[in-house]
């Protein structure tokens, strides 16, 4: 059989040659399986054949039309629908959150689901414009696609507040011992490594062959893999396994969100977690922690509340609690302007006094506030929390220092997932603390989704992280990702565990961002020697005759100088 009559170079030339409805349907279906990816299957595997199948797509766009605006016309819709399928599939479980009060918000469910995925499908419709931009037959096209979804990431975690959630650099990071390769690059760097590794295989396969320079590049590609894989199992292997001697309890409570702010249950939710963190063994624990939210009514304006707290907590130990917080706002003259809703993380002593306070900085849009909020409630709309006027945004990030324990960097909810925003200002923290409430996305695959990302964070910044949350997954991580101990999703319990020690600072905290550019710039010269060699020609030394034999349109190649890979 001939290299260009091969399964997957028919298969490649069929891929090229969709059209239409056919092609936007198969771009969706590729996105859409990507997902498989992440949490919880993490089957890695499976961007072989998504980011093979959209470089085959791609490749139909280049081949198939000679004007570069109808290149990347085409480019931009394959695309936004290969995004919109990803998006779609990914973030499902968004419409879990409009279920608990269906009445005031379920019809929005069509709307949201159509309007997120199309929005942040635009990044993956710009980063496919500009790989057309850059296309080469032969491995410059898998560099082109590699640079440009990498600076779609990072712009997706940044752009409009930024929401960098499932970057396909955590498709590369699984449970497994790949996971330390965050320690090395961080996420968004790895975003641009893993489409350069699942998009290489496929690329060889061009409508008619196969690319010598291309099956070189794989080959050099899975070799970096299988030692990047070595280092990570032993750097895993010989992580210690060492604690402090902070002792401290995870309270998980398990308080469904439709009851949660009932004002009838709210006398009944305090006395739970009050009960739970009674439990025997208080009196070893410096440190209880509760969940975002954990109560449905303002605690620092219960002094009643405080006290019981303050009665139940030993000497010496102090609960960090997760509370809306109020705070009147005042000209200089001391007259009332209005009042500042936080969504905070209270430190509350022995006898009920509340020592220190951190309150969320990165906002959920839509969920803790509105774009244009004044305008928006006057027409009608609310976000999902239902405080009128929506959450302020706290000042910054910060360390919570406490007596008698090590300084702490806290993040509520989905501030974990923002790499960068979790950095040494001028003191290291010597762990994360992540209270979050995923009782709004129920047992769908977003709390796990979340829950990985943390470790990710854990093994990023070589920190333990302490994770609270109302309905699970609650957890202790070590500075290498390991989850220590855990109470899963529905679950009603107690952790006590010591808190472990803190991990050597890792290469990604020492270089920050640097280490993005040097992955980007590497990348980019890896197009440049490509393009400049002119590396890659086909076998038969034509890119796109299997498509000009068929008739379905003029096709136009790209002169190929011969090198040592094309023969």
């Amino acid at each position: 059989m001939s290299l260009a009559s091969s399964p997957l170079s028919r298969t490649a030339a069929w891929t090229r040659e969709l059209a239409g409805a056919k092609r936007a349907c198969a771009a969706v279906l590729l996105g859409a399986v990507s997902v498989l990816a992440f949490a919880p299957v993490h089957f890695w595997q499976i961007l072989f054949v998504s980011f093979g199948g959209l470089v085959w797509l791609l490749d139909g766009c280049h081949g198939s039309r000679a004007a570069l605006g109808d290149r990347l016309k085409c480019a931009g819709l394959t695309g936004f629908w290969f995004g919109f399928g990803f998006f779609l599939s990914g973030l499902y479980w968004v419409a879990e959150a409009f279920l608990i009060e269906p009445w005031r918000h379920g019809w929005l469910i069509p709307f949201v689901m159509t309007a997120l995925p199309a929005g942040m499908a635009l990044f993956f419709a710009a980063a496919c414009v500009l790989a057309m931009g850059l296309w080469r037959p032969g491995p410059a096209r898998v560099f082109a696609l590699a640079i440009a979804f990498g600076l779609a990431e990072y712009a997706r975690g940044h752009v409009l507040t930024g929401f960098p959630w499932n970057l396909i650099g955590y498709g590369l990071l699984t449970n497994g011992p790949l996971m330390q390769l965050a320690a090395l690059f961080g996420v968004y760097a790895l975003s641009l490594v893993a489409v350069l590794l699942f998009a290489a295989p496929a690329a060889i396969w061009n409508a008619n062959g196969r690319s010598r320079g291309t099956a070189l590049l794989a080959g050099i590609l899975f070799v970096l893999l299988g030692l990047g894989y070595v280092w990570a199992e032993r750097r895993l292997a010989s992580a210690p396994e060492e604690a402090t001697t902070v002792r401290l309890r995870i309270v998980q409570a398990n308080v469904d969100q439709a009851d949660k702010w009932r004002p009838e249950n709210s006398a009944e939710i305090f006395a739970e977690y009050l009960d739970l963190t009674r439990s025997e063994g208080l009196g070893e624990m410096d440190l209880v922690i509760w969940p975002e939210t954990a109560l449905p009514f303002l605690l620092g304006d219960s002094p009643d509340a405080l006290a019981a707290i303050g009665e139940a907590l030993p000497q010496d130990t102090t609960l960090l609690v997760g509370v809306a917080r109020v705070v009147d706002q005042r000209d200089p003259s001391g007259r009332l302007e209005g009042r500042a809703v936080f969504n905070s993380l209270l430190a509350v002593g022995t006898g009920g006094q509340i020592l220190d306070s951190y309150d969320k900085m990165h906002l959920v849009p839509f969920g803790e506030y509105l774009p244009f909020q004044d305008f928006l409630e006057s027409l009608g709309f609310m976000q999902m929390t239902g405080v009128r006027g929506g959450f302020s945004a706290g000042t910054g990030p910060r360390l919570l220092d406490i007596p008698g324990l090590p300084p702490v960097w806290p993040l509520i909810c989905y501030e974990i997932i923002f790499p960068d925003e979790i950095a040494d200002r001028g003191m290291r923290a010597r762990w994360m603390l992540n209270v979050t409430n995923d009782a709004w996305f129920g047992s769908s695959a977003g709390p796990y989704q979340h829950f990985h990302q943390a470790q990710v964070r854990a093994v990023e910044q070589g920190l333990p992280v302490v994770r609270a949350a109302n309905t699970g997954i609650s957890a202790v991580i070590d500075p290498w990702g390991r989850v220590l101990t855990e109470l899963g999703l529905g679950e009603k319990g107690l952790i006590d565990a010591n808190l472990p020690k803190v991990g050597p600072i890792t290469t990604y905290v020492a270089l920050g961002m640097k280490m993005d550019i040097l992955v980007l710039m590497l990348g980019i010269l890896g197009w440049l020697v490509c393009r400049s060699a002119r590396i890659g020609a086909n076998l038969t030394g034509s890119y796109t005759t299997p498509m000009n034999q068929t008739g379905l349109g003029t096709h136009h190649q790209d002169a190929e100088q011969p090198s040592v890979f094309a023969n």
